[in-house]
């Protein structure tokens, strides 16, 4: 399946969107015109026909994603790694992981909505390394928004400069397909035959017969007011100030019917960059440790990073899978490298490359592939991977849960099952874990409420474990960093009902409210509190 992909140029880019914008559906199309998969799923189906993206049982059951995916195919000469993301707000964390090994995006708009709350959240993490975006407006075979004032929409809410590549004739029942702005072609997959191939209408000359009788007089004469007003309005496409975050071309369609699908995949896989410098923290990796560029053009040295941890993938095999972004260099099956944090050097003898639930053993990895190593605990996510280096790549932080459940186990003979439940899915990402100083009780910390509903679902389905959730009095965390062990003596034995360990077992200081956050942190001025992570 993969063969080809060994030379190939890489392209690794996420899809990121509001709930219920279409992005699964999208996914699924990506991977039709991939030639990856033969027949499209739906994300609710009656037919048990689920879309390939969504492989867990809950996601099936729920209609959503709520876990990252990845997928690799080779198109257009460059090795493609698609990764899926979920667009439910409560699930953004593992999103924010997700953007962090991708060198661009394609955003999907729901064009009868406009930019919606979890696009502009996401939209912000991608302003952190300017990544390049793609925008699709989706669902024009639906009514939709005027076409200019979609586009004022996402430039005022997003600061992004919007450029059209195709634009809608029509929309809702009237849809007819879209214009090529640069080839001057009108293209139609309503009643092709060959769902890879549309029907293609020359359109230089909007007054010709074919085009006349295709679209009609009337839309015919509303479509030729609006590229007019394209010409005189909108700038030309500038390849510089997509590859900076500045500008973004947008195509028009609909994911479902195959309108512009086509055409946006063409665009990423021709104009996307490839792997990029990325920033790593040298030893001993506190928060003024020295930083420098990992070039993938110019280190030789294989490096790597873990951005997420999937648990029982099969539940067959009960397996845990790591997924790797290869950053520089070149790895090669079997290879011995050395893992940062454990200071040991580890033999890789499967290492996989992925299609959703299905896997393949890959021999061999360049910069930007993704790559699953079988994982026996040993790993979590913000690993660094390098053959002999000591240095850390950053940006893969934890940010501060906002809301808090207790577990109280029903069955007191399940506590181990419990245990090592809750340790995986917190090393995976999927809930944050907290064990308070004073006690050992175990605290879940989620963005959102329905992480909980995950975690209850999977302990029970992979872990046969039943038990109650009750809220929890914290509003959050911030991680604690101390000067000398003296401050951190005294701030242990003063406040030491409000401290917790997270799954690290990295010292947390648990905020009951913003009163008390406050006065605690006037009280330790030596003290620093951080509301992520990824301060070491």
């Amino acid at each position: 399946m993969l063969s080809s992909m060994n030379t190939a140029p890489r392209c690794t880019f996420a899809i990121i969107s509001h709930p219920d914008a279409g992005k699964t559906t999208m996914t699924e199309k990506l991977l039709w015109f991939g030639q990856v998969i033969r027949e499209t799923g739906k994300v609710k189906a009656k037919d048990g026909n689920y879309a390939k993206s969504d492989w867990m049982e809950i996601e099936k059951e729920r209609g959503i994603s709520i876990s990252s995916s990845v997928m690799s195919f080779p198109y257009n000469e460059r090795a493609m790694h698609l990764l899926d993301t979920p667009g439910h707000k409560d699930f953004s964390e593992d999103t924010y992981r997700t953007l962090t090994a991708v060198e661009s995006v394609l955003m999907m708009i729901d064009s009868a909505k406009g930019v919606e709350a979890q696009t502009i959240k996401l939209m912000e993490v991608c302003r952190m390394r300017d990544t390049p975006i793609v925008t699709f407006m989706n669902k024009y075979d639906r009514e939709a928004m005027d076409p200019f004032a979609l586009l004022e929409n996402v430039e005022k809410i997003l600061n992004i400069q919007c450029v059209p590549m195709t634009w809608p004739i029509g929309s809702g029942v009237d849809f007819k397909g879209v214009y090529d702005l640069r080839t001057k072609q009108i293209m139609s997959f309503k009643d092709a035959k060959d769902p890879f191939n549309p029907i293609i209408i020359d359109a230089k000359d909007l007054d010709s017969k074919a085009v006349i009788d295709f679209v009609g007089p009337k839309l015919l004469e509303t479509l030729k007011e609006e590229l007019e007003l394209v010409g005189t309005l909108i700038g030309d496409f500038s390849i510089e100030e997509f590859l900076h975050g500045i500008q973004t071309p947008v195509f028009f369609g609909s994911a479902l019917n195959n309108f512009g699908v086509k055409e946006t995949l063409d665009m990423i896989s021709t104009n996307s960059p490839g792997p990029k410098p990325r920033e790593v923290k040298l030893a001993p990796f506190e928060s003024d440790s020295p930083t420098q560029m990992i070039d993938p053009q110019s280190t030789t040295e294989f490096t790597g990073f873990i951005f997420k941890i999937q648990a029982n993938m099969d539940k067959k095999h009960r397996d845990r899978v790591a997924f790797m972004r290869v950053c520089s260099g070149k790895f090669t099956r079997n290879q011995k490298i050395y893992h940062v944090r454990s200071e040991k050097e580890l033999k890789i003898p499967t290492p996989l490359m992925f299609q959703a639930q299905d896997r393949e053993i890959t021999e061999e990895a360049f910069p930007g592939d993704i790559i699953g190593l079988h994982d026996t605990g040993k790993f979590q996510i913000g690993d660094t991977f390098t053959e002999k280096s000591k240095f850390m790549f950053t940006g893969i932080p934890n940010f501060a849960p906002e809301i808090f459940n207790k577990v109280i186990l029903k069955d007191p003979m399940k506590a181990k099952q419990l245990e090592k439940g809750l340790q995986q899915l917190s090393e995976e990402g999927t809930v944050q874990l907290f064990t308070r100083h004073t006690t050992g009780e175990k605290i879940l910390g989620a963005v959102g409420a329905l992480q909980f509903e995950v975690v209850k679902y999977r302990l029970e389905d992979e872990y046969n474990v039943n038990a109650d959730y009750e809220g929890y009095s914290f509003v959050g965390v911030r991680w604690l960093k101390f000067e000398n062990e003296k401050d951190q003596d005294k701030f242990m034995a003063n406040n030491s009902s409000n401290v917790v360990y997270d799954h690290k077992k990295r010292i947390c200081f648990s905020v009951r409210s913003e009163w008390d956050l406050k006065l605690v942190m006037e009280k330790n001025p030596n003290v620093h509190f951080f509301k992520n992570s990824d301060y070491r």
